[in-house]
């Protein structure tokens, strides 16, 4: 039952947020009583907490396929561009902007968590761009790394890019870009604009 409770919170909270959606909408939404819901989760933000971590290890799951299938580090950071901006959003309903706003404590560890699982990840799709030519070979590979994840933090940062003012999807766009010019060669940069023009990215 436990699992089938996050399972269908973590359904809920994707759809209208992490502050928006109630344990009483929650019970009703799986027919059963909000005490069978507190058995389990003596407090929301345990459930909150429970939930985000089930999103977030989907989430880690596919950019991890991502990672593995793409056939260079540049057209790979665009797949997990793409991807990240179905999971992203800084609408004030967002789950996403819910979980910074109203939960920064779960934000925040989800925040380490991700580095700590993705980093390898990134470090290694660098260094696949410097053997291939396509990234600069004096890059601090362990530097580069950190300042990407930084720079998706950033963006997605609502006190810095207020949600009045800017959309993620095009943050993410702009950023991705921007990365990519200051690391690659100038075969890397013909092979972008390439991508750009045939895959409209």
């Amino acid at each position: 039952m436990r699992e089938e409770i996050v399972k269908e919170s973590t359904t809920l909270f994707l759809k209208y947020g992490f502050k928006s959606v109630t344990m009483d909408e929650i019970a009703q939404h799986m027919r059963i009583s909000k005490k069978t819901i507190y058995n389990h989760f003596p407090n929301k933000e345990q459930l909150v907490e429970e939930s985000a971590i089930a999103h977030f290890e989907f989430i880690i799951d596919r950019i991890k396929t991502i990672s593995n299938q793409a056939k260079d580090p540049i057209i790979e950071l665009y797949q997990l561009k793409k991807e990240a901006t179905q999971h992203l959003s800084n609408e004030k309903n967002s789950p996403q902007y819910q979980l910074q706003k109203f939960y920064p404590k779960i934000y925040v560890g989800l925040k380490k968590r991700e580095f700590r699982e993705l980093g390898k990840f990134f470090s290694n799709s660098i260094r696949k761009g410097i053997n291939t030519g396509l990234f600069r070979p004096d890059l601090d590979v362990d530097f580069v790394t950190r300042i990407f994840f930084n720079g998706i933090r950033g963006i997605s940062d609502i006190e810095l890019f207020p949600i009045e003012n800017y959309k993620i999807d095009h943050l993410m766009i702009v950023f991705s870009e921007y990365h990519l010019r200051a690391i690659s060669t100038s075969v890397g940069i013909e092979k972008l604009e390439k991508y750009k023009q045939e895959l409209n990215l």
